[in-house]
């Protein structure tokens, strides 16, 4: 798996919590609603929804797929999912084969994926608003 490989699997996995969210709570319009129905108490921190555990921090939330892969995930003010290259990583190490590379390499995986991707803020990255399968 090289590190290109391993940003299009988290944009895939992204984009399947984002789907099995809303089919399991309707309400939910975007994943950041979450974190919303958590604040309002409608959910508890830490829980299951559909086929992924779940677990909010700060502006976050990770998810736990039903085989250890973890998402892990921010939201910007409007709710925009943006990641990092630690939740890259983090992502690669919880794979059935985890795989780890460099810092260097993601950014370069990353920058070759514009503009699926943007950086939003220094080491900080979203995916662009078509989010046709990749």
């Amino acid at each position: 798996m090289t590190a290109h490989d391993l940003v299009i699997g988290y944009v895939d996995a992204l984009n399947a919590v984002g789907e099995a969210m809303r089919v399991a709570v309707p309400s939910i319009e975007q994943l950041a609603d979450v974190l919303g129905l958590v604040r309002s108490h409608r959910i508890s921190r830490n829980g299951e929804i559909g086929a992924y555990c779940y677990s909010v921090h700060g502006a976050g939330c990770r998810f736990t797929s039903h085989n250890g892969t973890q998402i892990d995930v921010d939201f910007a003010a409007d709710g925009t999912e943006i990641f990092d290259l630690w939740r890259l990583r983090c992502y690669g190490r919880s794979l059935p084969e985890p795989h780890d590379p460099t810092d260097q390499d993601l950014r370069t995986a990353v920058e070759s994926l514009t503009p699926l991707l943007a950086e939003v803020r220094p080491g900080w990255f979203s995916v662009a608003e078509a989010r046709a399968s990749v």
